[in-house]
């Protein structure tokens, strides 16, 4: 039977933005907080990192979890579950004055990584088809702008008020995006089936064991081996994860839908543009607040610091809504390799010119309106190549590797400078940042590379099996199930 699809109520996308927002601005949000949380807390910067750490490993567990979880039981329900339990981590960490306690919060708002794939997913099922590029392509580039915003938000509340002023904010436009999230329609795709939790406990253990690895290179060193053993035994689990998921009947994730073309090179320049991404995240802030004296820093305060990401990031708000059009017109492929393309040709600038404001702003727009018009594509570059019942593990997947890209990149960029410190210069060396803003250059353009192995067919194939494919799971007991 077909579906016809109306129009959802005015402001649906609004809503969806809000729910976005605030898991976006929660990852970032913290970082120029954490020295001054373990003052407050009385714990060391070691202790005061797994603020981070908890909720990076949170999230990459739990949203290709939550994502397939919400196309067996309901996207709409399960975007209410994620964001209550994301607010009431939210006001956990507001409120505990234990390091640990809020370590345990912070994971528990983790669970707000499932918030992306949701939204897609929501789109997908429930928006008309001319709506769907430009609404997929804004709540991915929630994602970047969220990220940069995070860093300017943090940096705001840690200058005027206090870091419980950090997650009173997020539990605030939870509260709010619940409240919107009620009025959505409940939908009615479900797909019929059980949740795989051997496959949930290897891939948490998979993807956790590199995480932390990754979390301790500044500590102990890139050839450490406890750093070399965590991500050995991380790839080991996820190779089994993924030999695991091939042989049972209803997987967690389906590795034949990973394996299409179309899938497969767009995952791979979804980690590659998040490396990039948040490579650039971690060295334009530090290059602001770093002292004059250095001969390179320009000597801001925080709040500062963030205002010189924000172009950049309003530069991706543009470049979302300016790949709905293409995508709409072309398939994502071509602003997929056209974005990273222009990022990696902004990052080469920056890795040559970093020395004032007026370049960094103006570089850092070209680099983040790349990564928005291409974060904009790969949403509707996943949603078209696979059948509608599985848009939130798929999508769910792409999130998750788009953070593990990010925790690379984000900790790349801090070896490298740090390994440049020496003990007569307590200060990263300007070519340390230069080595770090071409690394980034360097994945951007292999990403695009990858955006040209998708077959130039498959999105309008894929959208041809999607809606097949999503007929049998609308059933009539389907349709009675609320979302």
């Amino acid at each position: 039977m077909s579906v016809d699809v109306k129009s959802p109520p005015k402001g649906s996308l609004l809503v969806l933005a809000l729910a976005a927002t605030a898991y976006a601005l929660a990852q970032t949000a913290v970082v120029p907080a954490m020295t001054g949380m373990a003052e407050a807390l009385h714990t060391s910067s070691t202790s005061v990192t797994w603020v981070l750490t908890g909720y990076l490993v949170s999230a990459a567990i739990l949203t290709p979890v939550i994502g397939r979880l919400g196309d067996m039981f309901g996207k709409r329900r399960m975007l209410l579950i994620a964001l209550v339990l994301f607010g009431a981590g939210a006001v956990m960490a507001a409120v505990v004055s234990n390091i640990w306690l809020l370590v345990v919060a912070r994971v528990l708002q983790g669970a707000g990584g499932g918030i992306f794939p949701l939204c897609f997913g929501i789109i997908s099922d429930d928006f008309p088809p001319h709506r769907r590029p430009g609404a997929l392509g804004l709540i991915s580039a929630i994602a970047g702008i969220g990220a940069g915003a995070g860093l300017l938000l943090g940096g705001l509340l840690i200058d005027h008020t206090s870091y419980h002023w950090i997650f009173w904010s997020g539990a605030i436009m939870a509260a709010l995006a619940i409240l919107g999230v009620r009025t959505l329609p409940a939908g009615n795709h479900h797909v019929r089936g059980k949740v795989d939790y051997a496959g949930a406990v290897l891939l948490a253990v998979g993807v956790t064991a590199p995480l932390i690895a990754l979390t301790k290179t500044a500590d102990w060193g890139w050839t450490d081996a406890r750093v070399l053993g965590l991500i050995a035994v991380g790839l080991l689990v996820l190779v089994s994860f993924g030999l695991f998921e091939r042989r049972i009947s209803e997987p967690l994730v389906d590795m034949s839908v990973l394996g299409r073309p179309t899938v497969l090179a767009t995952n791979i320049a979804t980690v590659l543009a998040g490396f990039a991404m948040f490579g650039a995240f971690v060295l334009i802030p530090q290059i602001a607040q770093t002292p004059k004296a250095s001969g390179y820093g320009l000597g801001m305060d925080a709040t500062h610091a963030g205002l010189l990401l924000l172009p950049a990031c309003l530069m991706m708000l543009v470049a979302g809504a300016v790949c709905g059009k293409l995508s709409a017109r072309s398939g994502g492929k071509v602003p997929l390799a056209l974005g990273m393309l222009t990022a990696a040709g902004g990052l080469g600038l920056l890795a040559t010119q970093h020395g004032s404001a007026t370049t960094i702003v103006i570089y850092s727009m070209i680099v983040f309106a790349g990564i928005g018009l291409a974060m904009a594509a790969m949403p509707n570059l996943i949603v078209g190549a696979v059948p509608r019942s599985m848009t939130g593990q798929a999508t769910g997947v792409n999130a998750l590797i788009r953070s593990l890209g990010s925790s690379i990149g984000s900790q790349v960029a801090a070896t490298l400078l740090a390994g440049s410190v020496t003990a007569g210069m307590l200060l990263p060396t300007d070519h340390a940042f230069g080595e770090a803003f071409a690394i980034g250059a360097v994945a951007a353009a292999v990403a695009a590379a990858a955006a040209l192995l998708i077959p130039r067919t498959g999105t309008a194939q894929a959208e041809s099996v999607a809606g097949i494919a999503a007929r049998p799971a609308v059933t009539s007991s389907g349709a009675g199930r609320g979302d």
